[in-house]
């Protein structure tokens, strides 16, 4: 079942290691298929050295396993919810990778302080609240993709505009039209990540971009009127 869908998935979980973005097996990708109603997320704890197509582990929009050997990622309820609330979203990437991690684990969005951040997030990279001891005691998984779907809605944040967001003392997510684009947004993520704090070690005063590039670099490859790269 989906075994396109299972090596899509397999190849983005793969790609995780090889960008430096997860050590042992910290981290996981999922891709969905909408016209089933189910998507494909990396089996738990399994070494990515190991991994197989065939691991994947396939589950619907109430939860259910629906094909697999192993039990499914424990941030499975994350995605579940990122995926029930945002249709646009077609693949999830999470990671402890150190940069993101170091923000989110700082509690502080990320500022938008140039163009290489503009070409890909609109804006600040948000940080989430943190969840009360009863949200973590009672779903924790499931309250962390609910977490940051509140922060995406209180501040009026379009997630396909801002494709990534840091779960404070956590680390980051990111999604896109399918999984491999998620890979890439985290991969920029962990870049913008790292830029933002030497912006800050060289400069503690300096100031986020001006709307304006912000305005353009976006603009420029993204929406109807985007020019960047051979179309």
């Amino acid at each position: 079942m989906l075994e396109q869908l299972k090596e899509e998935v397999y190849n983005a979980n793969i790609e995780l290691p090889k960008r430096g973005l997860v050590t042992y097996t910290w981290g996981n990708v999922s891709g969905i298929n909408r016209e089933i109603g189910c998507f494909v997320i990396k089996p738990s704890g399994v070494a990515y050295e190991e991994l197989k197509p065939s691991d994947m582990v396939v589950v619907d929009l109430n939860g259910n396993i629906i094909e697999g050997d192993y039990r499914p990622s424990s941030d499975t309820p994350t995605h579940l919810e990122l995926y029930k609330k945002y249709p646009e979203i077609g693949g999830i990437v999470h990671t402890h990778s150190p940069e993101a991690t170091s923000w989110a684990q700082a509690g502080r969005n990320i500022p938008l302080y140039g163009t290489t951040h503009a070409d890909y997030f609109y804006g600040e990279i948000p940080c989430t609240r943190g969840l009360t001891p009863e949200e973590i005691d009672k779903a924790y998984e499931k309250n962390t993709g609910l977490v940051i779907i509140e922060t995406f809605e209180q501040r009026g944040i379009n997630p396909m505009y801002t494709p990534g967001v840091l779960c404070v003392n956590h680390g980051p997510f990111t999604w896109g039209k399918d999984a491999g684009e998620a890979v890439h947004n985290a991969v920029v993520l962990e870049e913008v990540a790292k830029m933002a704090f030497r912006t800050e070690l060289i400069n503690p005063d300096a100031a986020s971009a001006p709307d304006c590039i912000r305005e353009k670099h976006f603009s420029r490859k993204h929406g109807e009127n985007a020019y960047y790269g051979q179309g």
